[in-house]
């Protein structure tokens, strides 16, 4: 049996997953805008397929060098059930942090934007709090409960439940703490005014809370040392693009 990645891989992994996953995200919004001249509806289409196919293709490549997470819910996630010790995790969402910033320069470089621009669509209330707190629990306990009785399938089952989240949830589910620094520094179509992110983050925070115990606890799992090896997943994206049409 191979030794298993070392941190520093690990954290490249979840730096670089994440870089490309917000590049997909917010690259996605500013294409499809353009291209769409604007129409939410068919820009919100696209988004969603656009989202889950590059969150499925990053997922399978990722998963077995750090468990790709690139999202610091899903890692608070294994943190609480022992899947990492607490400066692993720490080096995971510092990782995923300079991946989001990273990921929004680089897709701003393709559209001839400047690097990072502070986002100005207000985004706040109980009813996206509530939104961000129930599409985030979702996304834990989909990750928990595929990972426990279909590991092989869980790249799919999550993008499947994100894509589902850009339709079902009124802030388009974005459930990532990194994806939400991510619209705080882009003032595209996916951007959010900085000073509603943290209403965003304490919503996944508690959603995230939530969905642990009662996950483990349903799945009959008491720990999960897979989310440290790769074979366990769970991450997350969106972008609250059709918002703009309220």
């Amino acid at each position: 049996m191979s030794a298993p990645p070392s941190l520093a891989r690990r954290i490249v992994a979840e730096g670089l997953g994440t870089a490309l996953l917000i590049a997909v995200v917010i690259g996605t919004g500013i294409h499809a805008s353009r291209l769409s001249g604007g129409d939410a509806t068919w820009t919100l289409l696209a988004q969603s397929l656009a989202g889950g196919a590059g969150l499925l293709a990053l997922l399978t490549v990722f998963a077995p060098v750090s468990g790709a997470h690139l999202n610091p819910a899903v890692t608070l996630s294994a943190l609480l059930r022992g899947g990492l010790r607490g400066h692993e995790a720490l080096a995971y969402q510092a990782a995923q942090a300079v991946g989001a910033a990273l990921g929004v320069a680089a897709a701003h470089a393709m559209f001839g934007m400047p690097a990072w621009a502070a986002g100005t669509h207000a985004a706040t209330g109980p009813a996206l709090w509530w939104s961000e707190a129930l599409a985030t629990f979702g996304l834990i306990g989909v990750g928990i409960a595929c990972g426990r009785h279909a590991p092989k399938q869980l790249p799919l089952v999550v993008a499947a439940y994100i894509a589902a989240g850009y339709w079902f949830t009124s802030s388009s589910s974005l459930a990532n703490p990194a994806l939400a620094l991510a619209c705080a520094l882009t003032d595209g179509p996916s951007g959010i005014r900085p000073g509603d992110v943290p209403g965003y983050m304490l919503a996944q925070l508690v959603g995230t809370l939530l969905a642990t115990p009662l996950f483990n606890w349903l799945m009959g799992v008491d720990a999960a040392p897979a989310l440290a090896s790769g074979t366990t997943i769970a991450p997350a994206q969106a972008v609250p693009m059709h918002r703009q049409a309220s």
